[in-house]
């Protein structure tokens, strides 16, 4: 039976928050004629409802408290978008037991405890919808999930975090430091006082999980997904990268490989002639190879007010929408029922077969390089080709850099643990590995 309008409680009226309510509001009637009936908020809980400026939020009921909105009677749909997973999960749980459904931005919270909430979504036949939780407003959720769902997904890999990437271009187009460039980015709200989250690739991390999941149909424990940032990295790397004709994303990558999923977050150099490469600023895109559509990507704005509330309220509208369908749930969050999604053995990282590039601070002597090159070897790690610079007058080191054909990583590891304690080589060395196929 049709309803004239479809009641929404929200949680959290930070940036996103604020992006949902204006568009609410000033997309009402686009919305209305879509779905055949109105959206209405009726509650709204924030912690600073009271005592911070806001836009008009018009009849809806105000409180400080979130568990106020998912036991109103009235909310058909709970808005989470507090983040965290301390109370959201317990808010989200509570909601689908009293048959709310559930629309979230929170990636953290199903990353690590999303078997939990999806079980219990599909248990209740409650719909869940997560298209914000990664890539902003890009719709790749609903894309693997439907779009997609007759490939078999091979490859996936995308730059899912704004701030990383910004740090990245800008590195690259204006030549200063990290430091410099993140607190750059502190200033203009473009990271966190405290940006461990995103540069040390913990974001990220949660993103991808939940992406390897719908890409591949299988659960990926987020424990299981390898993370390393980007605060290691140098202007020397920057330059290196460019003249061997590549540039460096962090980059969250997918592959379905031999029954083995491998998921990992890490700096990588990607060549600059692909599309990828050519992804700056605060930008985000997901490039997904399958085995019958190939190679598609997806690009746009990965976070911000507006740009994530298009992702929650598209949500919102196809929520509205199957409550109005015989038995309310449409597809399952991940196209998968939860207990149909496959196990498969997760590859360590150590076992990865990649191409490196490498950079030393040696002693510029007659041969330093030969002896590195020997310890290489003597792991099964051959050299592709050398870039030497010579000394300046107030350093006697210099950059030596290399760049390997394929060699195991465990390898590699092993190789550099040698190198790293010869008296020619200052300080720890550094690797990046190589994507060609882009």
């Amino acid at each position: 039976m049709a309803v004239a309008e479809v009641k929404l409680g929200l949680i959290g009226l930070g940036t996103v928050g604020t992006g949902v309510v204006q568009l609410l509001q000033h997309n009402h009637a686009a919305i209305t004629r879509k779905l055949g009936c109105a959206l209405r908020l009726v509650h709204i809980a924030s912690r600073s409802i009271h005592t911070k400026p806001h836009a008009d939020l018009g009849r809806a009921r105000l409180s400080t408290d979130p568990w106020a909105v998912v036991h109103d009677p009235e909310v058909a749909v709970v808005i989470e978008l507090i983040g965290g997973t301390d109370p959201a999960a317990a808010l989200i749980l509570e909601a689908i037991k009293r048959g709310k459904d559930v629309v979230t931005a929170n990636k953290a919270l199903l990353a690590l405890q999303g078997g939990e909430i999806f079980a219990a979504a599909e248990a209740h036949g409650i719909n869940l919808g997560f298209e914000a939780s990664v890539a902003g407003g890009i719709p790749i959720i609903r894309t693997l999930r439907e779009g997609l769902a007759a490939d078999r997904n091979r490859a996936l890999f995308g730059i899912v975090n704004g701030t990383c990437n910004y740090i990245l271009t800008k590195m690259s187009e204006e030549g200063e430091e990290f430091d410099a460039v993140l607190r750059r980015a502190q200033e203009q709200g473009l990271a966190e006082a405290d940006p461990s989250f995103d540069i040390d690739g913990i974001d990220a991390a949660h993103k991808l999980t939940l992406l390897a999941m719908l890409a591949f149909g299988v659960r990926v424990p987020f424990a299981g997904v390898y993370t390393e940032g980007i605060r290691h990295l140098s202007q020397t790397d920057i330059l290196f990268a460019r003249e061997f004709g590549y540039t460096i994303k962090l980059l969250a990558i997918a592959k379905d490989e031999d029954g083995a999923i491998d998921v990992r977050v890490h700096p990588t150099m990607i060549p600059r002639r692909t599309l990828l490469a050519d992804v700056g600023g605060a930008y985000n895109a997901i490039f997904v190879q399958g085995e019958a559509l190939g190679s598609s990507l997806y690009f746009g704005r990965g976070a911000g007010s507006l740009p994530t509330a298009t992702a929650v309220l598209a949500d919102v509208i196809e929520v509205a929408r199957n409550r109005g369908v015989a038995g309310g749930l449409r597809v399952p969050p991940l196209g998968y029922r939860w207990h149909d999604l496959r196990t498969a053995p997760l590859r360590s990282i150590d076992d990865l077969e990649s191409e490196y590039y490498l950079r030393f601070m040696a002693v510029d002597r007659p041969g330093v390089l030969a002896t590195i090159a020997g310890i290489l070897g003597e792991h099964s790690i051959s050299i592709a080709s050398v870039i030497q610079r010579g000394r300046s007058e107030a350093d006697e080191t210099v950059p030596l850099v290399m760049r390997t054909h394929t060699a195991r990583e465990r390898n590699l590891k092993d190789a550099l643990r040698l190198v790293d304690q010869l008296p020619v080589v200052q300080g720890k060395s550094v690797f990046i590995r190589i994507e060609e196929n882009l």
